[in-house]
């Protein structure tokens, strides 16, 4: 990190849909690495959108987050109103117009990478947890219930599984379950010397057929919106394990719920869904969730949800809190930056 002797005018960035661990981490460490350029960070819950953006007015950057919304609308909104920068503390930007912000000349970064140890772990969390029925378990004996009629699981170890997208999330978890003695079978646009080190590419449809199995890890892009749907369902394995970290619109969840009725699918882990943007990082358990689909997938036995916490660690927080203030820097002392999206 480049430190100036002269300081430098103080840049003001506003943090859309913060939560509390946000302001610790983000406080921390503007605190501890950044004292030089003394960055001026303000918080709000709200997600950034119509109704909120003009909490951006008088600041030079907005920092937002996963669900967030920036569409050529939000975009133009926060130009007029003298914001200068959009910053990502995430890898995904599918959420934002990029089109619109190039011509509008808004720099835009995100964090490409971050801890992939987490978000693979996590993976295997819900594996484990779904293949040995721990969360049922752990409501049975907390009801001093110990029989174990109905959790009848599967050895993970010998089993064939496909990793669709083997970017360093997908290569930390087929690395992972290589360790537990598994089968890897690869699909990815883009293949790598690494994940041939341990497993071997196949065709989508092949991957499916023979997988017990799929954990999915690609980007969300136009080509893998709904990759998994009625059609790609019909060709896995009967009864195979479907688990999603990645994006939620990366499967078609009506789908989803007709496979796990006609038990073509025989179980379900996810970390996001289809339509957390109005759920996830709140607490409703005081409402009533509006979201029949939600409350479907939740009934199934043999689905597990999680909310969206795979990036959920201080290694993680600690990493995507540095960069995106990497960014900061880079955007306030007019640097280059390697992590700027176009």
């Amino acid at each position: 990190m480049m430190k100036n002797d002269q300081p430098l005018k103080q840049c003001q960035m506003i943090i859309f849909s913060a939560q509390n661990h946000d302001r610790q981490f983000f406080d921390k460490i503007n605190r501890q690495q950044f004292t030089t350029q003394g960055f001026i960070l303000s918080y709000y819950k709200a997600s950034l959108t119509k109704t909120s953006v003009n909490l951006a007015q008088g600041s030079d950057a907005v920092c937002i987050f996963v669900n967030d919304q920036l569409d050529g609308s939000i975009l133009k909104q926060l130009s007029e109103l003298g914001v200068r920068a959009v910053l990502l503390r995430c890898a995904g930007f599918d959420n934002i117009d990029l089109q619109a912000a190039k011509k509008l000349g808004l720099f835009v970064a995100r964090v490409p990478e971050y801890s992939p140890g987490s978000v693979a772990e996590h993976t295997i969390a819900l594996i484990m947890t779904l293949t040995r029925h721990i969360h049922r378990t752990d409501r049975r004996v907390r009801e001093g219930n110990f029989a174990l009629d109905g959790l009848l699981g599967k050895t993970v170890q010998g089993k064939t599984v496909g990793i669709i997208g083997t970017g360093k999330i997908g290569l930390m978890t087929a690395r992972i379950l290589k360790g537990f003695g598994c089968h890897l079978l690869g699909y990815d646009t883009t293949q790598t010397s690494s994940f041939r080190e341990i497993g071997h590419y196949v065709e989508l449809d092949t991957l499916l057929s023979q997988a017990d199995i799929v954990s999915l890890h690609c980007p969300l892009i136009k080509s893998t919106h709904h990759l998994i749907n009625e059609k790609t369902l019909a060709h896995m394995k009967r009864g195979a394990m479907l688990v999603n970290t990645s994006r939620g619109e990366i499967v078609d969840t009506s789908a989803i719920i007709t496979a796990l009725k006609s038990q073509q699918l025989g179980g379900f882990a996810i970390d996001v869904y289809e339509r957390e943007a109005p759920l996830f990082f709140r607490d409703h358990s005081s409402e009533i969730i509006d979201d029949e689909v939600f409350q479907c997938l939740i009934s199934f036995p043999n689905v597990i949800m999680t909310g969206h916490q795979g990036f959920f660690t201080e290694e993680a927080l600690s990493e995507i809190v540095t960069v995106t203030l990497q960014n900061l820097q880079c955007f306030a002392e007019s640097r280059l930056c390697q992590n700027v999206l176009e």
